[in-house]
């Protein structure tokens, strides 16, 4: 079974929560941690590459913390997880043809390669302001049903 792991998971709800507070200052990340339900320590090892790869500002000090570095509409979800997670090629062979003696004959290479396009183009069209969006739309339907 695919599956992505807690690291992009959960980097992609760092994020999330950057781009719901974006805006509005500087977070902090024992902050993100509890609207996330996720550890702080945890958190702390997503935050380095996330500044590097240019897509989170951080600053110290009193008013310090974590902003987006681009806007929400800026940042697709694919963005995040090739980030953490590397290739979303389901198998090894489509990424290193040199994996497989079959790779001339092999007619299935060519199904995993599509599914990793499919997966790459799903995660493309999603942006941060989109999983805002959807958040947002969420906590209305909720509040809806719980009156």
């Amino acid at each position: 079974m695919m599956r992505l792991s807690t690291k992009g998971r959960y980097a992609t709800r760092l994020m999330l929560e950057l781009a719901i507070n974006y805006g509005n200052g500087n977070m902090l990340l024992k902050d993100i941690a509890k609207k996330q339900g996720i550890s702080e320590g945890y958190l702390e090892h997503l935050i380095p590459p996330l500044k590097s790869a240019g897509l989170v500002h951080a600053s110290r000090g009193s008013r310090g913390g974590y902003i987006l570095a681009k806007s929400p509409a800026e940042i697709t979800v694919k963005d995040i997880v090739i980030l953490m997670e590397g290739s979303l090629s389901p198998t090894e062979c489509v990424d290193d043809y040199d994996i497989c003696a079959n790779t001339d004959i092999c007619v299935t290479q060519e199904v995993w390669k599509e599914l990793g396009e499919k997966i790459s183009q799903t995660l493309e069209a999603v942006t941060l302001k989109d999983l805002v969006e959807r958040h947002k739309q969420k906590k209305e339907d909720h509040h809806l049903y719980h009156i």
